[in-house]
């Protein structure tokens, strides 16, 4: 959860996790829309899927969990930052280290050029990272550079002061504490537009799409999108739909790390009977007011939540 994910964003959704799936076996053997359902507004959904299967792998192997990178590294979801951390905290093993936190303070210590992301820049870090690493309470090292990162070598506003190594830090000798490290050169975003479809029947139930498993918000429940009205429109016609009334609600934007998605809300009621409507478990029919049992993405969610406040809105007024 904490990969791309503050701490404070995390703890309840950890808590709430953990509660439902305390053990390896209980998570993999859930099934995986529950699962989405407990990460649902955390973002970045991939990290659900792929904690999943590696319940499921490391179930699959009698509960044994690897005990090196490489085979770690090997599991869905897990690079080598992330294997390290695991076997230096969990397993006492020393392994280094080097998550977003540890780039930080490791880039401004040394005072390093460049983006940490880039392949030198990287790799001289990897080099810092393991010389550093202790041979003993490998796991209290690598907590305490993670904590330093997050809590005085922030991103914004470091709190230099209190830090335990400002005293030779390369960075606040230089004046360059607050241009280290390197963000990535930027690019302008692309903006993606399209149209979701608010559909209910006659009794106020609402169609909800299941989406692909890869890809943005892979494996949840959502609105059908459409790039057009005319796609809107091919898409519903085969299928009995009769749509004459749209209500187009004000478009709104949602911005990933790589494109924004300007989104525009399209409410259609119909009289159709519902029955026949059922596409190998993608399409399904839901009441509004349960929409809260279902794993969705945040800004659907957000979108429903408010057509619900407005319907008892109108209903009581």
């Amino acid at each position: 959860m904490l990969q791309q994910t503050q701490v404070v964003s995390v703890i309840g959704y950890f808590q709430r996790f953990m509660e439902r799936f305390p053990t390896v076996q209980s998570l993999a053997d859930a099934e995986l829309d529950e699962v989405l359902q407990y990460w649902a507004g955390l973002g970045y959904y991939a990290r659900a899927r792929n904690l999943h299967k590696t319940a499921q792998s490391i179930a699959g192997n009698a509960g044994k969990f690897p005990q090196t990178v490489e085979e770690l590294s090997s599991l869905p979801g897990i690079g080598r930052s992330t294997a390290g951390a695991i076997l230096s905290i969990a397993c006492g093993q020393s392994q280094p280290i080097l998550d977003g936190n540890v780039k930080r303070v490791l880039a401004r210590f040394h005072a390093i050029q460049g983006w940490p992301g880039e392949t030198k820049v990287a790799a001289a870090l990897w080099q810092i990272s393991q010389r550093y690493t202790p041979s003993e309470r490998t796991g209290d090292y690598t907590q305490a550079m993670m904590d330093l990162g997050a809590t005085l070598c922030t991103r914004s506003k470091p709190r230099c002061d209190f830090c335990p190594v400002f005293s030779n830090c390369q960075a606040n000798e230089l004046g360059l504490v607050n241009t280290l490290p390197q963000p990535k050169p930027r690019k302008t975003l692309p903006i993606k537009q399209l149209y979701f479809l608010i559909m209910q029947d006659s009794q106020r139930l609402l169609l909800l799409e299941k989406r692909p498993a890869t890809g943005i918000w892979g494996g949840l429940w959502s609105l059908p999108e459409f790039e057009s009205l005319d796609s809107l429109h091919a898409w519903s016609q085969p299928r009995g739909y009769n749509i004459t009334a749209i209500q187009e609600l004000p478009t709104q934007r949602h911005s990933f790390s790589h494109y924004h998605l300007d989104y525009t809300p399209l409410r259609v009621v119909i009289q159709n009977p519902i029955n026949y409507v059922m596409e190998a478990d993608r399409l399904v029919w839901y009441k509004l007011q349960a929409i809260k049992l279902l794993g969705l993405p945040a800004p659907i969610k957000r979108l429903l939540q408010q057509l619900i406040k407005e319907d008892y809105n109108d209903e009581n007024g």
